[in-house]
């Protein structure tokens, strides 16, 4: 049997960290198979579903390159298979149309509340003569359920669950304006798209019990189910904005990569051993469905920053270069062609400090801003007079110097200290200061020979003689 599955959001917001990892978990499941992984957008509620989520959706999936195999179904546009499916259940009699009223069925959940019963339909209009219809009102049809006996589910996941089909009751398949409910357009759509599982959060598998009852009504063979546990904070609490961002989208402009986000998300319920980093493809090579656990996971931003951190390092320098640019234009910095150069050579030394793209533009400022670079409070107390005195006088012995590399900066910078009677650590913390506008940075004489003769000696004038504007 081939695999195929699908990844079925609703387009009523933008995709969450939830969805994306159902995505996720899909598309590993179909890869370790050879399979097909499918999107379908579940747009029937149309007051709900709006096109900039449903691009949201798409871009989200983009970005984490869980491209889909085919182009998206898009639920809306298959009404006319949806009803045509409830007309055979009615000609098999295995649904029925009910005339029941809004105030009738008010009137019996309040008896069976009264009752201390389960509120659930209670079947008058079952084995009723449809002629005893009242006139001029429209009927939704229900799916005619077992009575007896049991709904099995033998779930990858959870292992067997079961329910009695006396706790189930004849739920409703179109509604009374002749529109398909979200229960049968799925079991539908999932059938004529031949899927094989079923991949989805556990706060579906209620549903799960009345859709396998309505695959066997329509004599299809159901999926095998696998039911996900849900994401929760780290306070053990359901996920929710308090816990951070929620949205592919945020965490995107945040400064995450898509494969840090991937290699966090398929270690939020699925283990490979010990192992906290892996690459897609080894995800791919090793995942199985089975050993995902059945507790809830628990979001790390922490543990989140760090896999990225990792993964940025990974990355090429001139690959990093691209992607902090736009991070750079909005702080107002455009990268320019002499900017990019600088910034490819000194960014061995900042990725190592960067856990995000963020973080990283903020901390490479300095090598591409316009001088005078502006230079932040700790590291204006740095250019005491004594220390501009000392960079005044660096000058020459900097342009002295035959080759411009780590050793005969240092050593310069070294003997000047001395020539001066400086302690070498406050030369050390004014050069920082006036070459990078903080006292934090990568190594001092990396910095100096990744700037470049010329431009390091215009820094230390623009100190020197006060010329830097404060950090705002």
């Amino acid at each position: 049997m081939s695999v195929v599955v699908r990844f079925a959001p609703s387009p009523t917001g933008y995709l969450h960290i939830g969805g994306a990892r159902t995505a996720l978990f899909n598309w590993l499941f179909a890869r370790h198979h050879g399979g097909r992984y499918l999107l379908r957008i579940e747009d029937t509620d149309r007051q709900r579903s709006t096109e900039q989520a449903i691009q949201a959706i798409l871009d989200g999936l983009d970005w984490l390159e869980l491209r889909a195999d085919e182009p998206p179904v898009f639920q809306s546009a298959r009404l006319e298979r949806h009803v045509a499916a409830v007309q055979g259940l009615l000609q098999a009699g295995r649904a029925y149309r009910c005339w029941c009223t809004p105030e009738e069925l008010e009137e019996m959940r309040a008896a069976q509340r009264a009752a201390g019963l389960p509120q659930r339909y209670d079947g008058r209009w079952r084995d009723r003569d449809p002629g005893t219809a009242p006139s001029g009102q429209p009927p939704v049809i229900r799916l005619k359920a077992p009575q007896t006996g049991e709904t099995v589910i033998h779930d990858l996941v959870q292992g067997e669950v079961r329910v009695a089909n006396a706790q189930l009751d004849d739920m409703v398949l179109l509604r009374s304006d002749g529109t398909p409910t979200y229960m049968l357009s799925v079991v539908v759509d999932d059938i004529d798209m031949g899927i094989t599982h079923v991949i989805r959060g556990d706060d579906h598998l209620t549903n799960a019990f009345r859709q396998l009852q309505l695959y066997y009504a329509l004599e299809a063979t159901p999926p095998a189910f696998a039911h996900i546990p849900l994401i929760h904070g780290p306070d053990g609490a359901k996920l929710s904005k308090r816990h951070g961002a929620l949205s592919v989208t945020e965490y995107r402009e945040m400064g995450f990569l898509p494969e840090a986000m991937r290699n966090y998300l398929m270690r939020l319920g699925w283990a490979h051993g010990d192992q906290e980093i892996m690459s897609t493809a080894q995800a791919v090579e090793w995942f199985d469905i089975t050993e995902v656990g059945r507790s809830p996971s628990r979001f790390d931003m922490a543990k989140l920053l760090s896999v990225n951190a990792h993964w940025m390092r990974e990355r090429s320098d001139a690959d990093l270069v691209e992607l902090v640019r736009p991070f750079l234009s909005r702080i107002g910095i455009t990268l320019e062609a002499t900017g990019s150069t600088r910034l490819t050579a000194g960014m061995a030394g900042l990725k190592q400090r960067a856990r995000t793209l963020v973080e990283l533009a903020q901390s490479a400022a300095f090598y591409v801003r316009p001088r005078p670079i502006p230079v932040d409070a700790k590291a204006q107390a740095a250019l005491t007079e004594e220390v501009r005195a000392a960079l005044r006088e660096a000058a020459g012995p900097l342009t002295r110097l035959a080759t411009w590399n780590e050793e005969s900066i240092e050593s310069a910078c070294r003997a000047h200290a001395g020539a001066m009677g400086l302690p070498f650590s406050k030369l050390a913390q004014g050069l920082r200061a006036a070459l990078t506008g903080s006292l934090v940075s990568p190594g001092l004489f990396e910095i100096m020979r990744v700037l470049g003769r010329a431009e390091v000696l215009a820094r230390i004038e623009d100190a020197a003689i006060g010329r830097n504007p404060a950090l705002q």
